[in-house]
């Protein structure tokens, strides 16, 4: 074979197997924020609030989908004392910063008492949970980084997907959400 005639031949082939990878790329590329937006103090990226449990409100601030899963926030305001279970997350950090009123977080052994301001950093894998222990409606900025299905489980939730479902369900669920828990919420009272 003629080095003129394989030299065209390889150009040939190299641009015929490129072209499905950058089709995908670019489809993939295409769910991505492209331009920018503003969300208002006290509003949803979406005017959809998520509301869990007894008067928690999520407000989504960037979206799962505004960043092709790189990154999840949300700003929760919560009414009631207390927290989730102790759990953790496979593949994502999780990181907060109080905005109002006064937590617990505790991430791995460590307990902190955190007030506006404060923010505390949670690596994945590291058994965490948080409790609101102050007066009056507490706020946090909360980030997962990479998003994972957090926005998904969060909505699936809302909806009523998991209410009254036995505690083997709703641990699966957990796992298929890329987390699960691995003990109770925060007893303040035995805390400090």
């Amino acid at each position: 074979m003629k080095r003129n005639t394989f030299l065209r031949m390889l150009s040939v082939t190299g641009a015929a197997l490129a072209s499905p990878i950058s089709g995908i790329a670019k489809s993939y590329a295409r769910f991505r924020e492209k331009t920018g937006y503003k969300t208002d103090a006290g509003a949803d990226r979406f005017q959809k609030p998520i509301s869990l449990f007894d008067g928690d409100t999520f407000y989504t601030k960037v979206s799962t989908k505004d960043t092709d899963g790189d990154l999840y926030i949300y700003e929760s305001s919560r009414v009631k004392k207390g927290g989730p279970n102790l759990h953790l997350h496979y593949n994502q950090d999780e990181w907060w910063y109080i905005l109002e009123g006064e937590f617990v977080i505790k991430v791995g052994d460590k307990m902190h008492h955190v007030k506006p301001g404060d923010s505390v950093f949670g690596p994945r894998g590291v058994p965490h949970a948080f409790s609101k222990v102050g007066e009056g409606v507490g706020r946090m900025l909360t980030t997962f980084q990479p998003a994972g299905k957090m926005e998904e489980c969060f909505i699936a939730i809302s909806e009523g997907q998991m209410k009254g479902k036995p505690e083997a369900e709703q641990d699966e669920f957990r796992k298929q959400h890329g987390f699960e828990r691995v003990g109770p919420p925060i007893d303040v009272l035995k805390a400090f």
